[in-house]
């Protein structure tokens, strides 16, 4: 799997493109764009993958991935089963950073929302979000011309001004991606991100690379800032995170799903990476849960 540069460019004569995405369950495809893209889950669950980040994603989730940035929206194992009757329903909106002109979200009233859209680089998951936000936007799919406009604008203006979010990517991993990004670093990401809760090697991911296993280390380190093992580990821990939060599963059964082969390895890499052990992990989210009620 490689990563994919896809066209969301608006081709009805309309500044920015609206879509209902329904299916079974949602494309696994690791992408990007130079659009801006802002997504409302209306139906299943799953992992979201931006940059580096892994996000737990569920129904009434709002997200905005920044121009440029990859993502791939990854459905949970019972949606990919045969007798299933789960689905996928989401709407995306694309958009230029300059939709509406290269100076409009520059002026004083605007600015606000300028400076989302810059924030959206890392993509941006706003959190404890007014179910109405989402009534707008499914009533914005039914306009057209300049009420559509002005209702997204609305939109935007709630966002941009919305106090609670979660910053995803780091920001070393956009400044890699923009730095380095060609087509082995492209394959190498693709790759670990299908089949990062499976047995992966060194030397296996080097072969991808077209690299023998030491020279492929140096570079992986060099444009990633971390060693291939470590990336490896935390996208795993990543995952470990999101699966703990849902409560559906046992600590051993997801140290397994998240691709480590023994409990104890999986405490030791969670401890180094989340300064935790994953029940120390659980309790605390529970609390800030709690007092955020």
């Amino acid at each position: 799997m490689k990563l994919h540069l896809l066209d969301r460019s608006s081709l009805n004569n309309s500044s920015f493109t609206t879509k209902l995405n329904d299916y079974p369950y949602f494309l696994k495809i690791w992408h990007y764009h130079p659009e801006l893209e802002l997504v409302v889950i209306l139906k299943s669950e799953g992992s979201c993958f931006v940059g580096d980040s892994i996000e737990k994603f569920e129904v009434g989730d709002i997200i905005l991935i920044g121009e440029n940035l990859p993502h791939m929206w990854l459905n949970d194992e019972d949606y990919f089963q045969q007798n299933t009757n789960k689905t996928a329903e989401a709407i995306a909106i694309h958009f230029k950073k300059n939709y509406l002109g290269s100076v409009f979200f520059e002026t004083p009233e605007m600015t606000h929302i300028g400076e989302l859209f810059n924030r959206a680089r890392l993509g941006i998951k706003f959190l404890n979000i007014n179910k109405k936000i989402i009534a707008e936007i499914q009533a914005m799919m039914k306009q057209k011309g300049f009420e559509k406009t002005i209702s997204f604008l609305k939109i935007l203006d709630q966002l941009a001004k919305h106090k609670k979010t979660k910053t995803l990517a780091s920001q070393g991993f956009v400044n890699s991606f923009k730095e380095t990004k060609n087509e082995i670093k492209d394959k190498v990401q693709a790759y670990i991100f299908k089949n990062f809760n499976k047995t992966i090697t060194l030397e296996e991911v080097a072969q991808i690379a077209h690299m023998n296993a030491s020279a492929f280390s140096r570079f992986f380190k060099r444009v990633n800032r971390k060693t291939f093992s470590n990336y490896l580990a935390e996208i795993r821990i990543g995952y470990a995170c999101k699966r703990l939060l849902e409560d559906k599963s046992n600590v051993a059964t997801i140290c397994y799903e998240a691709g480590f082969n023994n409990i104890s390895n999986f405490n030791r890499q969670f401890k180094l990476i989340m300064d935790c052990t994953p029940t120390e992990y659980v309790k605390r989210h529970k609390s800030e849960t709690t007092q955020d009620i």
